[in-house]
C-alpha cells in the first residue's frame, strides 16, 4: 500500500538496504521484460503495454512504489526520463517554430488551453484554487517517455510523430518552468519574501541552464573524435549524461528540465543530425523498461477512489482541450485535419514526467500537494494502459507506421538489439 505521507521509501515491503535495492532493480526488469515479450509475441501492441501491465499486477496486489519517489525507484526514474528526454531534445530543431507560426502557435494554445479548462474543471469539484492549479499544471505535458517510445518501437516516420516529439519536449518545458514559478509564488505567499523567492528562481533556472551547457558541450567535444554509433562511445555518451542527470540531482536543479534543455542546446547549436543507438544501448534500453514498470505501479485501488470522478473528468477536459486547440490550428501549421486529430491523440498520454512532477512537489510543499496526489494518480493509472494504445491507434490513423512486414522486421531487430 502506498503511504502518501511516509519518509520512509520501500518496495514490496522491505526496507531501503543495498540488497533490497538491488532485488528491487532485478525483479522489476524480469517482470517488464517477460510482460513485454509476451505482449508482443501474442498481440499487435508495443512492448510498453506489457512494461506497464506488470507494473500494474505489482500495483493491484499493493506492492507499488511509494510516493513521493527516493531510493533506487528515484534513481532509475531519473535516468530513464533523464535519457529519454535529451534524446527528445537533441531531435527537435527549434527554427521550425520560426518557419511555422501556426505550429508556434498550436504548442502555445493546446499547452495553456489545457491547463487553464483542467483548472476551471477542478473548480466544479470544490477543489481549492492552489490544488486545482497544480493539478493544470501537472496534467499540462504530453510525456515523451510513452510518444517517444511507442514511435521507436514501431518504426514511425512523417509529419505527425515529428510534430509529436516537439509538442512534448515544448509542453514539458512549459510545465517544469511553470511549476517552478508556482513553487515560488506559494513560498512567498507562505510567509517569504517574493524578491528572495525570485532570485533564488533565477539562480537554479541559470544553474540549470549551465549544466545543460556543459552536458551538449561535453556530448560535442565527444562527437568530434568518436563515432557516437559505435557501441563503445555510446557507453561514454551515457555516462555523460547520467552524471550530468545525478550532478543535477544533487545541487537541487530540475532533471526534467536539465536534460531537454542540454538536448535543445545541441540540436539547435550544430547543424549536424546526432545519431547514437537508441536510448544509449542496452543500459538505457533497460533503464526505460524500469521506468515504464515503476509508473505503472505508482497507484493502490483505495487511490482510483479517491481520485475518483475528478481524475476522469481531469482526463476528458485535457484530452478535449488539446483536442480543439491542435484540430482548430492544424491547416494554418501546414497539417490536414486528419493529421491534425492524429496529433491530438498522439498527446493523450500522462505518465512518467507528470509523475516526477508530482513527486518533487510532494517533497517541496506537501501541502500543496496533498489534494493534487490522489488526482493525478489515478489520472496516470487509468491513462498508463491507455496511452500507449492511444498513440499506435494516431499513428496508424496518420499512416506513418510501417507496413507489416517491415513492422515485424523492426521488432525483431529490437529484440536482436535487447530492447
Amino acid at each position: 500500500m502506498i503511504a502518501l505521507d511516509s519518509g520512509a521509501r520501500v518496495w514490496a515491503g522491505l526496507a531501503v538496504t543495498p540488497s533490497s535495492e538491488l532485488m528491487f532493480v532485478v525483479g522489476v526488469l524480469l517482470a517488464g521484460a517477460l510482460a513485454g515479450e509476451f505482449i508482443a509475441a501474442t498481440t499487435r501492441l508495443p512492448r510498453v503495454v506489457g512494461y506497464t501491465l506488470a507494473g500494474c499486477v505489482a500495483a493491484l496486489f499493493g506492492q507499488g512504489v511509494v510516493m513521493p519517489l527516493s531510493g533506487a525507484a528515484q534513481i532509475v526514474t531519473d535516468l530513464a526520463l533523464g535519457l529519454l528526454l535529451f534524446e527528445i531534445g537533441s531531435r527537435v530543431r527549434l527554427s521550425w517554430l520560426r518557419r511555422n507560426p501556426g505550429l508556434a502557435l498550436t504548442s502555445l494554445l493546446e499547452a495553456t488551453l489545457s491547463a487553464l479548462a483542467v483548472a476551471f474543471v477542478m473548480r466544479l469539484f470544490d477543489v481549492g484554487w492552489p490544488t486545482a492549479i497544480a493539478c493544470a499544471i501537472l496534467a499540462m505535458p504530453a510525456p515523451a517517455a510513452v510518444s517517444g517510445r511507442v514511435a521507436l518501437e514501431l518504426g514511425a516516420e512523417g509529419q505527425v510523430t515529428q510534430r509529436a516529439s516537439l509538442l512534448t519536449a515544448l509542453n514539458t518545458l512549459y510545465a517544469v518552468v511553470a511549476l517552478t514559478l508556482m513553487r515560488t509564488w506559494w513560498a512567498a505567499d507562505d510567509g517569504g519574501n517574493l524578491g528572495q523567492a525570485l532570485a533564488g528562481l533565477s539562480i537554479s533556472l541559470l544553474t540549470t541552464l549551465g549544466v545543460a551547457a556543459l552536458l551538449a558541450g561535453g556530448t560535442y567535444l565527444a562527437a568530434r573524435r568518436l563515432d557516437l554509433r559505435n557501441e563503445s562511445a555510446a557507453v561514454l555518451l551515457f555516462g555523460l549524461v547520467a552524471f550530468s542527470i545525478v550532478a543535477a540531482r544533487a545541487i537541487g536543479v530540475s532533471t526534467l528540465l536539465m536534460p531537454l534543455l542540454a538536448g535543445l542546446l545541441l540540436r539547435n547549436t550544430s547543424e549536424r543530425p546526432w545519431v547514437w543507438p537508441r536510448h544509449f544501448g542496452t543500459v538505457g534500453a533497460a533503464l526505460v523498461l524500469i521506468l515504464f514498470v515503476i509508473v505503472g505501479s505508482a497507484w493502490t485501488p483505495q487511490i482510483l477512489v479517491a481520485g475518483g470522478f475528478a481524475a476522469l473528468a481531469l482526463l476528458v477536459t485535457r484530452f478535449v482541450a488539446k483536442a480543439v486547440a491542435i484540430v482548430s490550428l492544424s491547416r494554418w501549421s501546414g497539417a490536414s485535419l486528419k493529421q491534425g486529430l492524429a496529433l491530438s491523440i498522439t498527446m493523450t498520454p500522462l505518465s512518467a514526467t507528470a509523475l516526477v512532477m508530482l513527486s518533487e512537489l510532494m517533497r517541496a510543499e506537501p501541502e500543496l500537494a496533498k489534494g493534487a496526489v490522489p488526482i493525478i494518480l489515478a489520472s496516470i493509472a487509468v491513462l498508463e494502459l491507455i496511452g500507449p494504445i492511444a498513440v499506435q491507434f494516431a499513428l496508424r490513423l496518420a499512416g506513418e507506421l510501417p507496413p507489416a512486414p517491415k513492422r515485424f522486421w523492426h521488432l525483431k531487430q529490437n529484440k536482436k538489439e535487447g530492447s
